[in-house]
């Protein structure tokens, strides 16, 4: 069936009163949903609610040295064809019709800030209740991308909650199209993502309308921060173990960290100052998430990802289940590249199952999940061990709950398991630090009696089942030394902390410098890189991508700085290379003239900072 014909097909099954729900993420058939769109802009009388998650677009960023150094790498990755989705660019931009509504429950990172509809028709769910919530919203429609194998089709990236919501509305009787849009790129992968092509009700395979590359996410750099957090979070991992990651730069970090530890134990030993050498993984670990993404890859390649459980549903032995997959083009090949033993290790099915331990087969999913250790983020942890994860104080939602509160409540229900959540200690705003270990938080995703480890670049807080005091203690100590004497205080007004107490010495040296001093160490043995495992960018744009971001934050910080680095100039190896490919070779006029100084000396001063890297 092509394109054109499966819209006009599901329009005269669903009338004018669309409901329709798409996967989150890779999943969704981009030409498919603009078309629906399109539909509805141009008809007033055609009502359309869309549910979905993590709507993904290219970046568009407005700021001149981002665009000159973003839009040639954008057309590299995602190709100038690249099907932007249009109402999600709509939404962003407060421009939807009234005849149109989008509820996500999990949005692209701060894309929404700025956006009082995308905020006011959020929808904050655990995502194990997302089935059920869509369902009850009386959802017509699920269309999403498939892989194609014959007659065998595969949900691929996102069972997830296809399967869920399948259920839901096949099982009450009432009208429910499934539409699979086949891309070609698309890997087949196995689990209960495999279904045979009559579990559709259409299926469109119009190779024309979806020759579009698949949206891969651009390998981003991980700072000495991320580092340090990465090694502590990998000393809590145990042999033999259960892993849940997400994605993200501290997942990066996390992932090197463990394959060091596997490789190279006695570097690993030394760089976490010395003792017991946990590594190498005898047994392996066996994964266990609802997001798939390169770090598994990883570990999969260095032989850490090999504990396999029996899967209930096919008897086939299994090293990692997941719920959906996303990420880098080295992933997405890696998968499509798959053996069959591998690829039958590799088992997609729905989130009820990942997530949750409420199954038919329970006590089978708690004895494959032994040791585990579910790794999550937030962006600020309270003294008495809540976590915010997605919303500022002032209730905008930068992303969404997730399966985040899945994974720590299902930590406290199985006897060996822990929750491990990860945390930059500081965060830097047009200049000025602040603490994100806070006294308290208005908006909180796990609350204070869910709490188990936190850990920063300073260390780990073990707080599951501590007093508020020595929560209170051990969460003064992870945290930056700047700000420790005003939590103190904060502790002591409430009455939370004795008047005793003070802040061990050792606690004292949670400072930037010591982390840089650490970092330093390690980039002379060839780690602690800033690209871990390799990029999407040419060496020029490597370098840029660590220069830029240094620029802005000087920028913030003072215009002194700026002066001084524009004085010092920059003349690396490869400057000029990197300078020519922001269009700054032969700068017209004043502003390009200061442009080129101030990313030369930007660029400068990255060289200095990582030219222990390569040992020298």
């Amino acid at each position: 069936m092509k394109l054109e014909d499966g819209v006009r097909e599901l329009l005269a099954r669903l009338g004018n009163d669309l409901r329709i729900a798409t996967p989150l993420g890779l999943g969704k058939p981009n030409a498919l949903l603009n078309l629906l769109y399109a539909r509805a802009k141009a008809d007033p009388g055609l009502k359309l609610t869309l549910s979905t998650a993590l709507s993904l677009n290219p970046p568009s960023p407005r700021e001149d040295l981002a665009r000159r150094f973003f839009l040639p790498f954008r057309d590299r990755q995602w190709g100038r064809d690249y099907p932007v989705l249009e109402y999600a660019r709509d939404a962003e931009a407060g421009k939807l019709p009234s005849n149109v509504r989008v509820h996500e429950f999990y949005f692209q990172a701060g894309v929404a800030l700025h956006s009082p509809a995308m905020q006011r028709d959020y929808q904050s769910v655990n995502y194990t209740h997302v089935a059920r919530n869509v369902f009850e919203e009386g959802v017509q429609a699920i269309v999403q991308l498939v892989a194609r194998d014959g007659r065998r089709i595969s949900l691929s990236c996102n069972p997830d909650l296809t399967l869920d919501v399948t259920d839901l509305c096949r099982g009450s009787g009432r009208p429910f199209v499934l539409v699979g849009v086949v891309h070609p790129e698309l890997p087949f992968l196995e689990g209960e993502a495999a279904v045979e092509e009559g579990y559709f009700d259409l299926l469109i395979d119009d190779p024309e309308a979806v020759k579009h590359e698949l949206f891969a996410l651009p390998r981003l750099p991980v700072d000495d921060t991320d580092h340090a957090i990465g090694f502590h979070a990998s000393r809590l991992i145990e042999d033999g173990g259960t892993l849940q990651i997400g994605i993200g730069a501290l997942s990066d970090a996390l992932v090197s960290a463990l394959i060091l530890r596997h490789r190279e134990p006695a570097v690993y030993a030394e760089a976490m100052g010395g003792g017991a050498t946990l590594g190498p993984f005898r047994e392996g670990l066996y994964g266990l998430s609802e997001m798939v993404m390169d770090g598994f890859m990883h570990l999969r390649r260095a032989g850490v990802l090999r504990r396999e459980v029996v899967d209930e549903a096919s008897g086939a032995h299994t090293f990692l289940h997941g719920a959906f997959y996303l990420g880098s083009k080295e992933f997405y090949r890696w998968l499509g590249e798959l053996s069959p033993p591998e690829r039958a290790g590799l088992r997609m099915t729905r989130v009820s199952k990942v997530n949750d331990l409420y199954d038919p087969n329970e006590i089978g999913l708690r004895l494959q999940r032994k040791r585990a250790r579910f790794v999550n983020t937030c962006m600020q942890a309270t003294l008495l061990g809540g976590a915010a994860s997605e919303t500022l104080e002032d209730g905008r939602v930068v992303s969404g709950v997730g399966g985040q509160y899945n994974f720590v409540a299902m930590a406290h229900e199985l006897p060996d398991a822990r929750s491990v959540i990860l945390l930059r200690s500081t965060r830097e705003s047009r200049g000025k630090r602040s603490s994100n270990v806070v006294w308290s938080h208005g908006q909180l995703t796990i609350p204070r009696h869910l709490r188990d480890v936190f850990v920063t670049e300073y260390g780990v807080a073990d707080v599951r089942g501590k007093s508020d005091e020595d929560c209170i203690r051990a969460m003064i100590e992870v945290a930056d030394a700047e700000f420790q004497d005003e939590l103190v205080d904060q502790a002591k007004s409430y009455g939370k902390l004795g008047p005793a107490y003070r802040v061990p010495d050792s606690a004292r040296a949670n400072t930037p410098a010591r982390i840089a001093e650490w970092a330093d160490g390690l980039r002379r043995k060839g780690q602690c890189r800033p690209f871990p495992f390799g990029s999407d960018f040419t060496p020029e744009e490597e370098r840029l991508a660590l220069a830029l971001p240094y620029l802005k934050a000087a920028g913030e910080r003072s215009k002194w700085e700026l002066l001084r680095l524009m004085k010092d100039g920059g003349s690396a190896p490869g400057t000029e290379r990197a300078l020519a490919r922001m269009g700054l070779a032969t700068p017209v006029g004043i502003k390009s003239r200061i442009y080129r100084r101030l990313v030369a000396g930007a660029l400068g001063a990255i060289e200095s900072k990582f030219n222990g890297e390569k040992g020298e």
